[in-house]
């Protein structure tokens, strides 16, 4: 359910609604009582939860040789130090 901000023009008063698309639009201000608008919002944005979402879901693995096996020249990045 989308959260729609709302602005009363006659006492400045501002608050949001957790409303459904299909709920009727408040028309008054539970301040002042008197005709409230819409305002027009740029849409929820996407939120991540939980640690590391970047780091474990879309790091590139490293293909150079500075951070794989510390024993090989090259940078192995497959073997366990079995050189």
């Amino acid at each position: 359910m989308p959260t729609y901000d709302y602005e009363c023009p006659h006492c400045g008063h501002t608050f949001e609604a957790f409303q459904q698309m299909s709920d009727k639009r408040i028309e008054k201000c539970p301040k002042c009582s008197k005709k409230v608008k819409r305002l027009i919002s740029s849409g929820s944005g996407v939120i991540f939860k939980g640690k590391g979402f970047y780091a474990t879901d879309y790091k590139k693995k490293s293909t150079s040789g500075s951070e794989g096996c510390p024993k090989s020249k090259d940078g192995c990045n497959s073997c366990p130090h079995a050189h």
